[in-house]
C-alpha cells in the first residue's frame, strides 16, 4: 500500500476537526457588564471569564463597551475582591451558557454580605442578566431606553414621565427588575420615580437624550444607590443613571429643578430678618426685610417643604410657617414673603396672615431685548386697592386695582426713565408718586419685580417701616428704593418760585429766580451743572436724558424740584 494513500483522507479529517474547532469558537455573543453594586466592600471588584482576568479593579457605577463572549458553551464568570490574585479568591461564580448571535446586558448588584457596614437592606450580590439587548435603537431616530431597579433599599415603584409622554413608563417596578425597553422619540424628557401606587412622587430627574445626542442610541438607565444613606453606612445617594454602550462612567441623570427668586417683604417687627429652611435644611441665615436672594436652583417634581422661623431658631423645629409644595420642572418663580406673622406685641391696623405668596412664570431677563419687564407686587398691609399709573411717557393705568398680595402680570416696557402714581382705585386721586429710573439703573434686558413695601400709615403700625415701591433685580441684594416726591409739569416749587418746562428738552425756566443759586444732581447725587443765575432761564442741552434734582438756593431758604431731561 502507498505511504501516501490515506493521506487525502487524514488531511480531510484534519480539517473536519479544525473547521468543527473554528466553528466552535467562531460561537460568540455579545456583552455589557455594568457595576452597580453599592455595597462599601465592592467599590470595585476584579472580574474574571473562565478562570482568567477580564476587568481589573472594575468600578462602581461604570460600565464596559458590549464585547464579544464565547458562546454555546459554558462558561463561568467569577467577582472577586479587587485585592485577589486570582479566580481562586472568587466571592460569585456565575455558570451560564450564551446563545450564538444574542446580545446581553449583565448587572453587578445587592449586597456581598463581607462588608462590616450594617445595611438596611440586604439582598444577595448577584449578576441579574437581561438578554435580547441592543446596542442601538430597533428604529433610526429613536432612543431605546432599557430601564433596571437596582437600588437595595428602595421599594417597588413606577416610573412617569411627565413632560412629554405623560404617561406611565414602568409599573411596579421591583428590585432587581428589568423592564423591557421603551422605543422613545430622541426627545428631553421628565422622569418621575413615584411609589408604587403611582400617586407620590419619591424623585424627578431629567433624561435629556436629545440635548446628549443619542439619537439612534439604545442604553440602560439604572436606579442606583441607596434611598437612605444615613441607614447603610451613608453609602452613595439614589439617583438615575445611564449606561451607554460604549461602556466607561455612567451618566447620573440630573435631578429636576426649578428657578426660584425668595422676596422678604413682611414688615413686621418680629420679623426684620427671619431664618428659612428647604426640606428642614437652613437654606437663609437672617434674612433680612427688603432684601432678595438671586434666583436659585430648587427641587422640582416632588413634594418640597419650605419653612420660615425666627431670626434665632435652631431648627426647623422652631418654624413659624410651612409651604409645602411642588415646583414645576424647568419654572421659574418668584416668591414673596408678606403680612403680619402676630408673634408680636406690636399693634397693627390690618393683621392679613404672614404668607409665601407665589408668582410662576417668573422671569430672569427682559422677553424681548432692549426692553425691561416689571412684575408689579402689591405688600403693603394697611394700603386699599390702588391702580398705577405712568404719567410721563406711556401717560396710562399699568396696574388696574391691585389688592394687596396680588402679582400684576409682567409690563414689558423699552429701557426707559418712567413717573409712578400709586393713585386709589377711582384712579383719580394720587397716593404717592416715584420715579423709577430703568434707564439711568441700566436695567436694559433686565426683568425686575416692584413691591408696594412698609405701612401707609407708620404711626398706627408700630410706627413701622413707611410706604414706599421698591424694586428686586434678578441678582438679589437689598431692594432698590424709588425715589419719590416728584413734581411735574408747572407745579409751584416753593413760594413764588416755579419751574417749567418740565419734562425739558434743553431750556429750562425758573420763574421767581433772582440772585439764586441752582443745584442740579442726577440719581447718584452728583452735582452735574451749578449756576449762580440773576435771570430765569437754564440751559441743560449738555444733560443726557433721564432724572435729575434741582435745588434752588434763594433768600436763605432750598426747594428742591425733580426734573426730567428729554
Amino acid at each position: 500500500m502507498n505511504m501516501f494513500e490515506n493521506y487525502p483522507k487524514k488531511i480531510f479529517l484534519a480539517l473536519c476537526l479544525m473547521g468543527g474547532i473554528l466553528v466552535t469558537q467562531a460561537q460568540t455573543a455579545r456583552v455589557q457588564v455594568i457595576h452597580n453594586c453599592a455595597d462599601d466592600i465592592a467599590d470595585s471588584v476584579d472580574v474574571y471569564l473562565n478562570g482568567n482576568l477580564l476587568l481589573d479593579n472594575f468600578a462602581f457605577r461604570t460600565a464596559t463597551s458590549f464585547i464579544d463572549a464565547p458562546a454555546g458553551v459554558p462558561i463561568d464568570i467569577d467577582v472577586a475582591p479587587k485585592t485577589s490574585t486570582s479566580v481562586a479568591n472568587s466571592i460569585y461564580n456565575l455558570n451560564t451558557t450564551l446563545v450564538s448571535g444574542e446580545t446581553y446586558v449583565i448587572v453587578a448588584a445587592g449586597i456581598t454580605g463581607l462588608s462590616s457596614t450594617t445595611y438596611s437592606n440586604t439582598p444577595a450580590f448577584e449578576l441579574d442578566v437581561f438578554p435580547m439587548a441592543r446596542e442601538q435603537a430597533a428604529t433610526a431616530g429613536n432612543t431605546d431606553v432599557l430601564v433596571y431597579h437596582g437600588a437595595t433599599d428602595a421599594p417597588t415603584v413606577d416610573v412617569y414621565e411627565s413632560r412629554v409622554l405623560n404617561a406611565t413608563a414602568s409599573d411596579d417596578l421591583m428590585y432587581s427588575d428589568f423592564d423591557g425597553y421603551l422605543e422613545l422619540p430622541a426627545n428631553d424628557y421628565t422622569v418621575e420615580v413615584r411609589d408604587a401606587s403611582g400617586t407620590t412622587v419619591v424623585a424627578s430627574y431629567e433624561a435629556p437624550l436629545q440635548a446628549l445626542g443619542l439619537q439612534d442610541s439604545a442604553l440602560t438607565v439604572l436606579a442606583s444607590g441607596f434611598l437612605d444613606p444615613s441607614a447603610n453606612g451613608n453609602g452613595p445617594a439614589f439617583g438615575l443613571y445611564a449606561a451607554l454602550p460604549a461602556g466607561g462612567n455612567l451618566i447620573a441623570l440630573p435631578n429636576s429643578t426649578a428657578r426660584l427668586q425668595v422676596i422678604h417683604n413682611c414688615a413686621d417687627d418680629i420679623a426684620d430678618s427671619v431664618d428659612v429652611y428647604l426640606n428642614g435644611n437652613l437654606l437663609l441665615d437672617n434674612f433680612a426685610f427688603r432684601t432678595a436672594t438671586p434666583f436659585i436652583d430648587a427641587p422640582a417634581g416632588v413634594t418640597i417643604d419650605i419653612d420660615v422661623a425666627p431670626k434665632t431658631s435652631t431648627s426647623v423645629a422652631n418654624s413659624i410657617y410651612n409651604l409645602s409644595t411642588a415646583l414645576t420642572s424647568g419654572e421659574t418663580y418668584v416668591v414673596v414673603a408678606a403680612g403680619i406673622t402676630g408673634l408680636s406685641s406690636t399693634t397693627y391696623s390690618v393683621n392679613p396672615p404672614f404668607e409665601l405668596d407665589v408668582f410662576p412664570m417668573a422671569r430672569e431677563q427682559a422677553a424681548t431685548a432692549g426692553n425691561t419687564d416689571v412684575l408689579v407686587y402689591h405688600g403693603a398691609t394697611d394700603a386699599p386697592t390702588v391702580d398705577i399709573y405712568e404719567s410721563s411717557v406711556l401717560m396710562a393705568t399699568a396696574s388696574d386695582d391691585l389688592m394687596y398680595s396680588d402679582f400684576d402680570g409682567y409690563l414689558e416696557l423699552p429701557n426707559n426713565d418712567y413717573i409712578v402714581e400709586v393713585r386709589d382705585a377711582s384712579g383719580t386721586s394720587v397716593v404717592a408718586s416715584y420715579l423709577a429710573p430703568l434707564q439711568t439703573l441700566a436695567l436694559e434686558d433686565s426683568a425686575i419685580t416692584v413691591l408696594a413695601s412698609g405701612f401707609l400709615d407708620p404711626s398706627v403700625n408700630g410706627n413701622g417701616p413707611a410706604f414706599g415701591l421698591f424694586a428686586a433685580l434678578a441678582t438679589g441684594g437689598n431692594l432698590i428704593a424709588l425715589p419719590e416726591g416728584f413734581v411735574g409739569l408747572n407745579e409751584t416749587a416753593g413760594m413764588d418760585l416755579s419751574i417749567y418746562p418740565n419734562p425739558s428738552k434743553g431750556t429750562l425756566f425758573i420763574n421767581g429766580l433772582h440772585n439764586g443759586r441752582v443745584i442740579i444732581t442726577n440719581l447718584s447725587g452728583k452735582v452735574v451743572k451749578e449756576v449762580n443765575n440773576t435771570g430765569d432761564r437754564i440751559d441743560i442741552r449738555d444733560l443726557s436724558k433721564g432724572f435729575y434734582q434741582v435745588s434752588i438756593e434763594q433768600e436763605g431758604q432750598v426747594f428742591n424740584v425733580k426734573l426730567i431731561k428729554e
